[in-house]
């Protein structure tokens, strides 16, 4: 695998003391808080601010927020839907702080929906055993987080200490030689000083840039999902652990054979205010399967549909919601009916048509308590990191907390770093075209026309239900379209997008044809059961600097 993407070399250079890439909750609320303790932080997003994946997260946030609820029975939920494979401290330092954090983001402006004693409305979603899902306007939670952020961020605008720029895409991680990530190379579109390829360097590097959703070809993912943050730090040479565990979430609207991108999600706020999964005879799917029933974690369900989709020979299965009536749905989903109505399904009148997609990668750049991953300088929270909070399954509303939670730990240890003389100013280069890539290279580049074909690959071979057999497929495809002539696709942001999504998508193979096991998120039809004597482990790889892959696993208690 190449260490970095062919890329025109750098024609302008920038610095800051601190690099945020990401404007999700993870991203703005490290920019933040970083503003407040250091002299100059620079924020990058994809596109614009509220583009990312926080602002399509419908469900909600899980914190321990009620008298009768507790982070110790929170914590219990969580290492329960991650099979074994959840890292127990970082889970209680989620479950821990989590409420504080909330109760701050309620103070910086984010509108929670309330009771009529004004405190706080809590909800269930599968795998919690409590009501402890907090949501905003019924179910637009990420939008309304989004929005108080970029607010908070727009109140500090004129501040000369936070930068924004929008419209720039990561193309690979900058080092000062000594093995210390200083850095980032960008392509920023647009017009003005910075437009093209350009180097920016700092003290200390923080990737928020979410997960990788549009590696298959149907994915609750915006568009801007393309692993970019993943794929830069995977060539760089930072541990990338628990990649094969993808979720994908049980209700996605089913659109007829064929529809790609990004589809509609049905949150599981739904079934937790009472609808329930049937199939075409009206049979009830999760009745004795688990005693949540249609409450059961993500991957059970999810399971127990693609189970139904194969012994009927059918390629869905249906939500029923109508019992709920159109008043109560009206109001507590009023984003989720619009949209069904909107694509010919209501919900108070008809069944609607689901099936599983992706949702949520539950691995990624390992990173310790601190958000530290194992490149001195890089950081990296939210999707796009593995804390190791979710283990081999994401448990519900879970995740925008895990950004927020892990966000606040970067920016109280980047500055005592700082300070403590352990991340050191960066050397700006008087010529910027001394970094980055070079457009001159051999570095493989996989053209945007091939994009499709990863997806499928990855879909057929590496998607919900996998096999020696689809993975080793999967493998063959993607290894062919590797070793495809580099003068074949030139340099640009759809270009490198596709070639991020490559890369991963080897790396996601390989480990799920090695994990010869069912878990979580990874569901192997050739070894349908979990395997706790061999498997009670998590695999990581790292790219040597000679271009080689070294894959390690290491043993959970």
């Amino acid at each position: 695998m190449p260490r970095s993407l062919s890329a025109p070399v750098p024609g302008w250079a920038a610095s800051a003391d601190v690099i945020v890439v990401g404007s999700g909750i993870a991203g703005l609320t490290c920019a933040l808080r970083l503003r407040e303790r250091v002299d100059r932080v620079l924020l990058v997003t994809k596109t614009v601010l509220d583009e990312g994946s926080t602002a399509w997260a419908q469900g909600g946030i899980a914190a321990a927020l009620h008298p009768e609820d507790s982070p110790e029975e929170h914590l219990e939920d969580t290492l329960v839907a991650g099979v074994g494979l959840c890292d127990r401290e970082a889970v209680e330092a989620l479950v821990t702080e989590g409420p504080q954090r909330v109760r701050q983001l309620v103070a910086l402006g984010a509108e929670f929906d309330r009771d009529a004693d004004g405190e706080i409305k809590l909800t269930r979603e599968g795998g919690h055993h409590r009501d402890r899902i907090a949501h905003a306007g019924g179910d637009a939670t990420g939008r309304e987080i989004s929005r108080a952020l970029i607010a908070a961020l727009d109140r500090v605008r004129d501040d000369p200490g936070i930068e924004v720029v929008e419209h720039a895409l990561v193309v690979d991680l900058l080092d000062d030689g000594a093995g210390r990530v200083n850095g980032v190379t960008l392509h920023v579109i647009g017009e003005g000083q910075l437009d093209g390829v350009g180097a920016a360097y700092a003290r200390a590097v923080v990737l928020a840039t979410g997960g990788l959703g549009q590696i298959y070809t149907s994915t609750t993912n915006p568009p801007v999902a393309t692993g970019d943050g993943m794929a830069a730090a995977l060539r760089a040479g930072a541990r990338v652990t628990d990649l094969e565990f993808i979720q994908f979430h049980p209700t996605v609207l089913f659109l007829g054979e064929g529809s790609t991108g990004q589809q509609p999600l049905i949150s599981e706020a739904v079934r937790g205010e009472g609808a329930f999964l049937v199939d075409a005879a009206g049979h009830r799917i999760m009745e004795g399967r688990h005693e949540l029933a249609d409450l059961a974690p993500r991957d059970v369900v999810a399971r127990a549909i693609l189970d139904t989709m194969r012994d009927q020979g059918v390629d869905h299965v249906y939500l029923d919601a109508r019992h709920l009536g159109a008043a109560f749905l009206e109001e507590r989903f009023p984003s989720i009916v619009a949209s069904c109505r909107s694509l010919g399904f209501d919900p108070a009148t008809d069944l609607l048509p689901v099936a599983p997609a992706q949702h949520y990668a539950s691995g990624g750049i390992e990173t310790d308590l601190h958000g530290r991953s194992s490149l001195p300088g890089l950081y990296a929270c939210g999707e796009c990191s593995c804390t190791g909070v979710h283990g081999a399954n994401r448990l519900a509303s879970n995740s925008l907390l895990e950004g927020l939670v892990f966000a606040h730990r970067i920016a109280d240890d980047i500055p005592a770093r700082i300070a403590a003389g352990e991340l050191a100013e960066p050397e700006v280069p008087e010529r910027p075209d001394r970094a980055g890539g070079d457009a001159r290279g051999d570095h493989a580049l996989l053209d945007h026309s091939q994009r499709l074909t990863v997806q499928r690959a990855m879909t057929s071979g590496s998607g919900p239900v996998r096999s020696a057999e689809s993975t080793a497929a999967t493998a063959v495809v993607l290894g062919e379209l590797a070793a495809l002539p580099p003068s074949k696709a030139a340099p640009g942001p759809k270009t490198w997008e596709t070639t991020n999504l490559l890369h991963l998508g080897q790396v996601l193979t390989a480990l799920a044809a090695r994990r010869e096991e069912t878990r979580g998120g990874h569901v192997r039809s050739d070894f349908p059961e979990r395997d706790d004597a061999r498997w009670l482990a998590r695999q990581s790889v790292v790219v040597a600097p000679d271009r080689s892959l070294t894959l390690t696993e290491r043993s959970m208690p």
